[in-house]
C-alpha cells in the first residue's frame, strides 16, 4: 500500500523546472519547463536604504568584450548632497562608538562579504574580464583586507597618540580624533579591491564616507552595498554612487559640509588639481592621486590621513 502512494504522489508532483544557459525562456510550443531570469536591479546605497536616482537616469555597462550586463543608476548631484546629508546624521554615533566596536562591525562585514564569495567573483570577473581564478584572487584580498582593518581600530590611537614632554608642571597629551565626512574616488580597477581598500581606513577610524564607485565597472561596489545593509553597518555610515567621478565629486569637493577629500580614483592630474582648488574653499583634508600597489601591504598612511589629533593640556599638582 505504501508503494502505490508513493506512486502516486511521484506521478502528481510537478516537475521541476530547468534554467537555459542564458536564463531565457522557449515558447510554450517548445515543450520546455524552462523559466525566465530574473534579473538585478542595481540601485544606490544611501542612508542605509536603496534608493534610485533622483534623475531617474541610468547608463549602460558592459564587459570586457562589450556584452550588456546592466543599466546601473547615474547619481546626479542631489543624490551627492542627499549623501552628504545622511553622512553628517550618521557621524556622531558612529564617531561615538568605542574603537573596538568598530572593529567588530568591520568584522562582521568581512563575514558577510566572504558568505557571498561566489557572487561578487562572477561580478568581479564579469566587470573587469578575469578569469574566475583572479576574480576570486581579488574577493578573498578584499575580505583579508577588512579583517586587517578591523584589527587596528583599537591601535590606531597608539600609533597617532602620544604623551609629550613639557618643560614646565603640565601632562601634555595628544590623541587621534576622525575628521568628520570624507568623500572618497573609488579607483576603476581593481573594482571591489580598491573600493575596500580606501573605504575602510576611512570607516575604521570613525569618519563616515560619501564613495563615488568605478564608472566602468561599478556593479560589484554597488552590491557591496547589500552586503553593508546586512551587516552591523549604520545607516548613513557609507553611501555608495554610481554615476560620472566628473559630475559627482565637483559638488562634493566644494560641499561645506564634507570635510575631507580622497582623490585615490581621479585618473587626470588636471580634474584633481580642479577638485583640490575646490576643497580648500573650506580647508579639506585631501588625499591626492597616487600610484598604489593594491595587492601590496596598505600601511597606516590611509587611516592616518583622515584623523586629527587633539592635545590636552593637564596642570600636575607639585
Amino acid at each position: 500500500m505504501s508503494e502505490n502512494r508513493k506512486a502516486r504522489r511521484e506521478a502528481a508532483a510537478p516537475a521541476a523546472p530547468q534554467r537555459t544557459p542564458g536564463g531565457g525562456r522557449p515558447g510554450a510550443g517548445a515543450g520546455s519547463a524552462s523559466r525566465l531570469a530574473v534579473r538585478k536591479t542595481y540601485k544606490l546605497y544611501v542612508g542605509g536604504k536603496f534608493p534610485r536616482s533622483e534623475s531617474g537616469r541610468v547608463y549602460e555597462v558592459t564587459d570586457a568584450e562589450g556584452h550588456w550586463l546592466a543599466n546601473p543608476p547615474r547619481a546626479s548631484r542631489k543624490d551627492a548632497r542627499d549623501a552628504v546629508v545622511a553622512a553628517r546624521k550618521a557621524f556622531a554615533g558612529w564617531s561615538g562608538a568605542t574603537a573596538y566596536n568598530r572593529g567588530q562591525v568591520l568584522y562582521r562585514l568581512a563575514e558577510m562579504l566572504e558568505g557571498r564569495r561566489e557572487q561578487f567573483t562572477t561580478e568581479v570577473a564579469e566587470a573587469e574580464g578575469l578569469t574566475q581564478g583572479a576574480a576570486a584572487a581579488q574577493v578573498d584580498a578584499a575580505v583579508d583586507r577588512l579583517v586587517w582593518y578591523a584589527g587596528w581600530s583599537d591601535k590606531i590611537a597608539q600609533v597617532a597618540g602620544a604623551t609629550n614632554p613639557v618643560a614646565g608642571p603640565y601632562l601634555n597629551l595628544s590623541t587621534p580624533e576622525p575628521t568628520g565626512v570624507v568623500a572618497v574616488a573609488a579607483p576603476a580597477e581593481p573594482s571591489l579591491l580598491g573600493l575596500v581598500s580606501v573605504l575602510a581606513p576611512v570607516v575604521v577610524t570613525g569618519n563616515t564616507a560619501v564613495v563615488v564607485l568605478s564608472e566602468p565597472a561599478p556593479l560589484p561596489g554597488l552590491s557591496f552595498g547589500e552586503v553593508l545593509a546586512t551587516s552591523d553597518v549604520p545607516g548613513g555610515v557609507v553611501n555608495l554612487l554610481s554615476g560620472s567621478p566628473a559630475e559627482l565629486l565637483a559638488p562634493l569637493a566644494s560641499h561645506r559640509d564634507v570635510n575631507a577629500l580622497d582623490l585615490t580614483g581621479v585618473a587626470d592630474p588636471a580634474a584633481a588639481t580642479s577638485l583640490e582648488e575646490a576643497a580648500a574653499d573650506n580647508l579639506k583634508r585631501v588625499r591626492r592621486p597616487e600610484d598604489v600597489d593594491w595587492a601590496a601591504d596598505q600601511g597606516t598612511g590611509r587611516m592616518l590621513a583622515f584623523l586629527e589629533t587633539k592635545t590636552v593640556w593637564h596642570p600636575m599638582g607639585v
